[in-house]
């Protein structure tokens, strides 16, 4: 596949909340993660055909979407999942937000890993919990952050603790987390009978060498985010999945994604991430893999690229 990712897109002016917000020239702003680069052809051009046609009205998801979805994690990442377990939404945050309020009663607290991703915070205490921040520990002969795993436990160990709020792979720090730990966290998540709801948006943004691992591949019984946002920089066009394996929990996140009236999508996040899944992810070639390396680590914050 030939792709430019040195290309310079201009994206001021445009409504742009990365660049728009703040209108001097000289601030490169770093601080939200979508990318600059254009999307995939494939994407561009069923986006534009749906364009064509001139009702824009409210959208069914039909069997091809479900069908791209299964395709690209089975053959991607070895993760069989059952259709009748995918509830779409708008977005990721809204999923987190909608899992959490099914799951949790106010006053109850989540266990994440911190640092982690701001709207992690929001979601817990606008859900009415107490975020339970287990700190990460930068491990200088590893290079990368870990777990301390006695302090991960006592947390779980809470009677007033319902929910593990995972980040898979792990925003900000860039950990990809490896099966044996992934393994680790659902023994302990199980013997405190402490539910695992895994964010997996940036599953894609993984650097040579390392290999995500579905935390449902381990744990069925987690409970499953993603998107193609993050991996195709399909943001604007809001479209997530939740993939729920217990139908009584399934029930309660449809309910709580209805009472908070983000179950309709616009037309355009279903073609998109059809294309996106089924004819946007041909390998690119070592140079086009160079310059995306390139991009993604001059993105700071915004990207697990990791370890």
């Amino acid at each position: 596949m030939n792709y430019d990712f040195d290309e310079i897109i201009e994206r001021r002016g445009t409504g742009c909340v990365k660049w728009d917000e703040n209108p001097n020239a000289d601030i490169i702003p770093l601080w939200v993660a979508d990318m600059d680069f254009p999307v995939a052809p494939a994407i561009q051009e069923a986006v534009r055909k749906r364009a064509e046609h001139p009702i824009y009205a409210y959208t069914l998801v039909g069997d091809d979407y479900y069908e791209a979805i299964i395709s690209w994690f089975q053959r991607r990442h070895g993760w069989t999942i059952v259709r009748e377990h995918i509830l779409y939404t708008i977005g990721v945050v809204p999923a987190i937000s909608c899992t959490l309020q099914a799951l949790t009663m106010p006053g109850e607290k989540v266990v994440i890993l911190s640092p982690d991703y701001n709207c992690f915070f929001s979601s817990i205490r606008n859900s009415g919990c107490e975020v339970s921040e287990s700190v990460l520990r930068f491990s200088p002969s590893n290079n990368r952050f870990e777990i301390d795993w006695e302090d991960f436990e006592t947390r779980c160990a809470d009677e007033k603790t319902t929910v593990f709020l995972l980040c898979n792979p792990h925003n900000p720090t860039g950990r990809v987390w490896h099966s044996d730990e992934l393994q680790l966290m659902s023994n302990i998540c199980h013997r405190h009978q402490v539910r695992i709801v895994s964010d997996e948006i940036h599953c894609e943004l993984i650097m040579p060498g390392n290999t995500f691992v579905p935390m449902a591949t381990i744990d069925a019984d987690a409970i499953i985010l993603n998107s193609p946002s993050k991996s195709f920089n399909t943001a604007g066009l809001q479209i997530a999945n939740i993939i729920c394996s217990d139908p009584a929990t399934r029930r309660r996140i449809d309910r709580t994604i209805n009472i908070n009236e983000v179950c309709d999508v616009n037309p355009f996040g279903p073609v998109a991430l059809i294309a996106a899944y089924n004819d946007s992810d041909t390998a690119p070639s070592s140079m086009e893999s160079d310059a995306l390396g390139r991009h993604l680590l001059s993105m700071g914050r915004c990207f697990p690229l990791l370890r």
